[in-house]
């Protein structure tokens, strides 16, 4: 097989596992969800844009966040502080993000539903 070819496919076994967390399968339904709401309200195109890209973010960074998780776990599996540090830091990065994509989700749906 194809090395490129290779590589999407760890890719996308990468993502698959991501939906193992409960985490990620969260903030992938409120995803779908904010997509329904922007057809439904028939948002511009560059604000739906805006919350394809929230989202994308949002799971990226849910996945870095169980790649952190999991590898923490696996070079230092009894508790410690700084490895609890590193998994709250890289959980606040996701908490972050989604403060944010929920701000602009405000930002973009309350106009439209006052329509």
């Amino acid at each position: 097989m194809h090395p490129r070819l290779q590589s999407f496919i760890h890719a996308f076994r990468g993502i698959r596992f991501g939906f193992a967390g409960i985490n990620f399968k969260i903030q992938a339904t409120i995803g779908l969800l904010a997509m329904g709401l922007s057809v439904a309200t028939k948002i511009s195109g560059l604000e739906f844009l805006s919350v394809i890209l929230c989202i994308i973010i949002v799971l990226a960074a849910e996945l870095f966040n169980t790649a952190t998780e999991k590898l923490c776990d696996h070079l230092h599996p009894e508790k410690h502080p700084n490895i609890g540090k590193v998994k709250d830091l890289a959980a606040g990065a996701v908490l972050l993000l989604s403060i944010g994509s929920a701000i602009v989700g405000l930002y973009i749906f309350i106009p439209a539903f006052c329509k």
